[in-house]
């Protein structure tokens, strides 16, 4: 039976649920894909009860975004120019719904991420 109830059980299913992730990727024909989608619907349901989620500010949250995805502000066109990203992650601007509408597509977050 497949599981996630203690600390120790959604360790190795996250450590498994990255090995997964390198191996498969987004491929949905791929035959350890249904165990990649069961598995990470475990960890979720895991830490939607178990694990409180620190909240970050829009800015905090794109910043990892471009972070994790390896992108400088230029690699962010639909945004606008590096100035206007660049002004945007410092504070001095707000994100539009326009830009939170493009973030949240591109990053598959909800808009709420960025607000």
């Amino acid at each position: 039976m497949l599981t996630v109830r203690t600390e120790a059980d959604y360790d190795r299913a996250v450590v498994r649920l990255n090995e997964l992730l390198d191996e498969v990727g987004d491929d949905a024909a791929h035959p350890l894909y249904g165990l990649l989608d069961t598995l990470g619907a475990l960890v979720y349901a895991y830490e939607s009860e178990h694990v409180a989620m620190p909240m970050a500010t829009g800015i905090e949250a794109l910043q990892y975004l471009m972070e994790e995805h390896g992108l400088a502000q230029s690699d962010l066109p639909e945004v606008g120019s590096q100035g206007v990203v660049s002004e945007i992650l410092r504070g001095r601007r707000k994100l539009n719904l326009r830009q939170v509408r493009v973030l949240a597509e591109r990053f598959h977050v909800s808009p709420a991420a960025f607000i």
